[in-house]
């Protein structure tokens, strides 16, 4: 049953007949009731019904993303609701109950700003590195511009996201990752919010550079390298003591830094 509530020239909401009312954004609206389907599980709609929650579960992971990232096409619609249609129409790939996201053309934000044209993403241990050339003063690019920075983990169909991350003239910005994600397929998106928040890029799906950190002797005042007269080489532990019956061995000390200079070795006997 419907229910009228600004009298019979108001708007209204429920079913009235095969009619539908709505209210959405202090509007009301209108809709032909949806007919019943005799046979509900075709091929063709298992099909569609398996884009759909492919596609929903990747992008509720980065709603406040997309509530930004869509902004500009919240007039008729949602930000997610936008998400959503342009998502399942570009993105959403494969057939019958075997449907994938072509993470190449999906677009976490979209709009009229201008995006940028050269971008890289490096991976180190505990964070992601992005950096872009700054085209600020090409169309409607302003150094003021923030940067929205997006990468989501692929294995564990999980996000990490900046939307105030820096500036276009900064030309870099960082997200830190969790211990956890080292070797996980992950997946970069680079994008900009002018600065009074009205226009959005397109994102940028950036590649991604994997830095492989090794593991190395600390740099301290106790780490120079130091080699004895008849090739042995060690990393000695300064103010070692001075003790009784000792022979003198030369040796020569290869600091990490300034010149190497020839000393003595005070050796037990």
């Amino acid at each position: 049953m419907g229910i009228i509530n600004q009298g019979i020239l108001g708007g209204f909401s429920g079913k009235v007949g095969p009619i539908v009312g709505f209210r959405w954004k202090s509007n009301y609206y209108i809709r032909a009731r949806a007919a019943k389907v005799s046979n509900p599980r075709t091929p063709k709609q298992q099909e569609q019904r398996s884009k759909f929650a492919t596609v929903f579960s990747f992008l509720k992971t980065i709603k406040p993303f997309i509530r930004i990232g869509y902004k500009e096409f919240t007039q008729d619609k949602s930000a997610f609701n936008a998400a959503m249609s342009y998502t399942l129409k570009r993105a959403a790939t494969g057939s019958g109950k075997d449907i994938t996201i072509d993470f190449n053309r999906v677009l976490v934000s979209m709009g009229t700003l201008m995006p940028v044209f050269e971008g890289t993403a490096t991976q180190e241990r505990d964070k992601m590195g992005f950096n872009w050339q700054n085209n600020s003063g090409m169309g409607n690019a302003e150094d003021t511009d923030i940067a929205m920075l997006l990468v989501y983990n692929k294995d564990k169909e999980t996000a990490l996201y900046n939307t105030e991350a820096a500036l276009r003239s900064d030309c870099h910005g960082e997200l830190p990752l969790p211990d956890d994600w080292q070797g996980d397929e992950l997946i970069a998106y680079l994008s900009f919010c002018s600065a009074d928040g009205d226009s959005v890029a397109n994102s940028v799906r950036l590649s991604v550079t994997t830095v492989q950190t090794s593991s190395h002797v600390p740099q301290s005042e106790d780490s120079a390298l130091w080699t004895l007269s008849d090739g042995i080489s060690f990393y000695p532990k300064l103010k070692q003591p001075v003790v009784d019956d000792i022979t003198i061995q030369s040796f020569t000390n290869h600091p990490f830094a300034g010149k190497s200079f020839q000393s003595r070795l005070y050796r037990t006997g």
